[in-house]
Parts: structure tokens; sequence; C-alpha cells
């Protein structure tokens, strides 16, 4: 292939599996200089947003978690944490802690599931997770073991493990009783050690030397890792509450894609996610996952989004270890629940899903009636980054042939986990050189 071949030629993927959603990508090269990228999302909407209103406050949390079966806990406790605030509650320390470990259980079957499943196998030369099982059936099992301890987590405090029907506005219908949670404590310490050993395994691989210099908005929470609750920060200094934040993220719909791109101020693109949180928090997380970056090679702020990874694979310790602590210092609630009455209000809340900030806003009636609903999940807030890094991914790797190239892309969308919907496959790629 002549040089003027690999400045100026057509790349095409008939899709791209292992992450969530449907969805096309247009990148133009001419002349060696990428003069267009788009990313269209096909997926159709869901509408979910229109189907709270006329609802009553208690149903969103059932309702959301329908959004999402990687991160419904995600989205009720966002609906719960938006509720609470419209009405002025404000939930027990025990409630709280329930629904920290509740989260927990999510962030860890999520995780597992990304790195080994979705993830791993771009860096080890395998189409998908049934070839890495070949290649690595020991690996494999570990992380599958690694998503059944999410999943127990979930089933015991959500009462299943996709779209727990234990959550509501105010705390929880059931509390689980002592044994079912000190049951936990076994399969969270073998699933620390596997965190461990997950962090060493992906922190071998070999990442491409690509950088970006984002700016990172992700959930400040003093006294820990923001997981379930927080107020936005950015690594630029913003400090807002979710209400300001509400104001300042603006989000746009563009005829290409049926998923809104969010900026701030209708401006700036910025990240959340896995890089964002160990960029702003990272000092956080407890010891034995901040010994784990360091033994990595993270240290400070990671700009390297192929390295999202190693990453995520810190964060899955910290869960892990997180879930730990609270199950090793459990202590039922005086009541599942606490009261919450309706009144006219509107309701901002945010939490960490394992894939980033969401944010959820509540206008209520008198009657605890919705009458406006916001749902802001984390892909539509990163996808302009997203776009950014396949910029930069093609700049930096026109030398590459034709195939290299589009698993370099594949990659590039997979480092960040967007999560369009639960359909199987999420973009055609086409680079356009001309």
């Amino acid at each position: 292939m002549t040089h003027g071949a690999r400045t100026n030629r057509t790349i095409s993927a008939e899709g791209i599996s292992r992450v969530e959603g449907e969805g096309s990508l247009r990148v133009r090269v001419q002349d060696g200089q990428v003069i267009d990228v788009a990313l269209d999302i096909f997926e159709p909407p869901r509408y979910f947003e229109a189907l709270l209103v006329g609802r009553h406050f208690s149903e969103a949390p059932d309702i959301t978690a329908r959004i999402c079966g990687i991160c419904p806990v995600a989205y009720q406790m966002s609906a719960c944490l938006a509720m609470e605030d419209a009405c002025d509650v404000v939930i027990d320390e025990r409630i709280a802690a329930l629904r920290r470990l509740l989260y927990c259980g999510e962030w860890i079957q999520s995780h597992a599931l990304h790195i080994y499943l979705l993830h791993a196998p771009d860096f080890l030369g395998c189409a998908d997770a049934v070839a890495l099982a070949e290649l690595d059936p020991a690996s494999v099992t570990r992380g599958l073991e690694l998503k059944r301890t999410g999943n127990l987590v979930m089933r015991t405090v959500g009462g299943r493990a996709v779209h727990p029907v234990n959550v509501r506005v105010g705390g929880f219908y059931r509390v689980p009783d002592v044994a079912s949670i000190n049951a936990l404590a076994e399969p969270l310490r073998n699933a620390r050690d596997a965190a461990l050993r997950t962090v060493e395994w992906v922190s071998g691989f070999e990442f491409p030397d690509v950088t970006n210099e984002y700016r990172f908005v992700a959930l400040d929470q003093p006294g820990g890792y923001a997981i379930d609750g927080g107020n936005p920060a950015s690594s630029d200094g913003l400090a807002l509450s979710p209400a300001q934040f509400a104001e300042i993220a603006v989000e746009e719909h563009v005829a290409r894609s049926t998923a809104l791109q969010a900026t701030l101020g209708g401006v700036h693109r910025y990240l959340t996610g896995p890089l964002a949180r160990f960029a702003l928090n990272a000092e956080r997380l407890p010891a034995i996952a901040r010994e784990a970056a360091s033994a990595a090679g993270l240290e400070g702020p990671c700009g390297n989004p192929f390295r999202s990874i190693v990453v995520r694979a810190v964060e899955l310790v910290f869960a892990c270890d997180e879930a730990l602590r609270l199950v090793e210092q459990y202590e039922p609630p005086n009541q599942p629940a606490v009261e919450v009455i309706a009144r006219r209000a509107t309701g901002t809340a945010a939490t960490e899903a394992p894939r980033g900030l969401l944010l959820h806003q509540y206008d209520l009636d008198d009657e605890g009636i919705i009458r406006r609903a916001r749902i802001m999940p984390p892909t539509s807030q990163n996808q302009l980054s997203i776009e950014d890094d396949l910029r930069r991914v093609v700049e930096s790797g026109l030398a590459l042939d034709d195939d290299e190239l589009q698993w370099r892309c594949e990659q590039a969308v997979r480092n960040h986990d967007p999560c369009i919907s639960c359909a199987a496959h999420f973009l055609d790629l086409t680079v356009e050189r001309s």
C-alpha cells in the first residue's frame, strides 16, 4: 500500500460487538488529515422521560430501572435521591449504608463484565469472550466468579440481580436479616483477591500510546469515594450542586443521532466515568486500592483512554473492599424506609453509574405526580469525548493498515463502555480517506 493510499482510503466494518446499543461511525481522512468524525446513534429512542410524566413519584425507581439491565441500581438510586430532594427527606445512615452496599454489588458485576467479557479481548487479539475463554480459561472463570459475587450482593439486598424489586423512595421494602448479609463476607473476600489479580492481569496488557487532555467531571463526596451521591466537580475547578450542574450541562439533539449530546455551557465537552473518578478522587480510595493502582503504574490522572481498563480494575478492588466493609459493619435499619410526603417541588440528584455520572431531575405537583422528568445518562455526556478520542486514534494510526486501524477504532469506543441500550451491537465503522 502506498503512502497516498494510506492517507486517502475508506475503512468499513459491518458492526462492533461487546457494547450495548446500535449506531454507526464515520471518520473521513483527506490528505492525511481527519476532516470529519461522527458517532451516529440510531438506536430507537424509548422515551422513558415521557413515560414518567403523569406517574406518582413512588413509581420512578421501578420504571427507571428498566432503562438498563446492567446498571439498574444507578437509575433507581438517582431517582430515589431526586425524589427525596424534592420532598426534603433525609434517610438515616443505616439505610444509606445498605443502599451503598447494593450499589457496590452493581459496580462489581458491571466492572467484571466489562473488563473480562467486553474489553480484555481487544488487548489479547481475541474476537470475543468465547475466543478469550479458549485462550485463557482461568481468567474468564475469574471474571465470571466476580460477576456472580456482584449479582449475589444485588439479590441479597435488592431482591434480584436484574432490575431489583426491593428499592423504594425513602429506603427499601424490606431489610435483609443479619445472617443473609453476613453470608456475603466470604464471597466478597474471595472477590477482593480476584480483583487484585485482575489489576495485575490487565496492567500487563500493551496499550497504544494515545493520550487526551480531558475535562473530567465526577461526583465529590466528602469522606469516601463517590458512588451513591455527591456534588459534581470538574478537573478545571467547578464545584456545583446537582441542580446547578443540571443548569450548565446542556444537551442538544443532532440529526445524525437519537442520543442527546451534552456539553458544559453549550461549549465544552467533558468526560465522566472511571478515568474522571480516579483523576478527581483517587486519594479517597482505600489503601488496598491505592496500592494496587500504584503497582499498576497509575500515578495521578490518567489521560490514556486505553488504560481505562486498569482504572476500572482498581475500582473493582475498591467496590469489593467497600462492600466487605459495609457487610462487616452491618446493622439493620430500625425501619425499612422513612416516610416521604409529596409536595410541589423540583428534585435533582446524581450518582456514579459504573460508566459515569448519572443525573435525574423531576418536577412534582402537590400530589407527588411527575410533571417533568430529565434523565442524563453517562453516554450522552461522554459522546463528544469519544469522538475526540477517535480523531486522535486515527491521526496517530495512519501508518496502520486497514484492519489494524479498524481494530484500534473499535477499541477506542469500547474504552468508555458506552451503554446506548442493551442491544448486542453498537456501531458500523466507516473511515473514508479521499
